[in-house]
């Protein structure tokens, strides 16, 4: 019986190592990707003397705020490096912020009002999870005992 046990303890570490090696790759295409867009950001000041105000700010801000977004994905990855899960909050953080970078999107194009009210109640159901996630906290639930 205990060699049975050696060998999953063997294949669980040779598991956790695997995801370890994979995820740093992970965390330094992230970082690059960051890296790109903070650049494609700046090179995208240049619309502003080339364009229109409205519609090089529409392009900075989107680009802003993808760049958030990366972010945000970036805190789940070390989430998961250091504590060994992921964490819904960070994920529920990331997808708000995709979200709100489409509706500053929406700002510029005409969009049916039933689309909107879908992003609205999209927004508000994330962020009512958000709460509900928060509130009950694996975390906080081993404080409590």
């Amino acid at each position: 019986m205990w060699k049975e046990d050696i060998v999953d303890l063997n294949v669980s570490r040779f598991f956790e190592m695997s995801a370890r090696v994979v995820l740093s790759l992970l965390i330094v295409a992230i970082l690059m990707a960051i890296l790109a867009g903070i650049g494609c950001t700046f090179y995208d000041l240049r619309l502003v003397f080339q364009q229109g105000f409205h519609s090089a700010f529409k392009t900075i801000l989107v680009d802003i705020l993808t760049v958030l977004a990366i972010v945000e994905v970036l805190r789940t990855a070390l989430a998961y490096f250091t504590e060994g899960r992921v964490k819904v909050t960070y994920i529920i953080d990331t997808v708000i912020v995709t979200v709100l970078t489409e509706v500053m999107a929406f700002w510029y194009k005409e969009m049916e009002w039933q689309e909107v009210a879908m992003t609205i109640s999209l927004v508000l159901s994330l962020a009512c999870i958000r709460i509900i996630a928060v509130r009950f906290s694996p975390r906080r639930f081993r404080e409590e005992v």
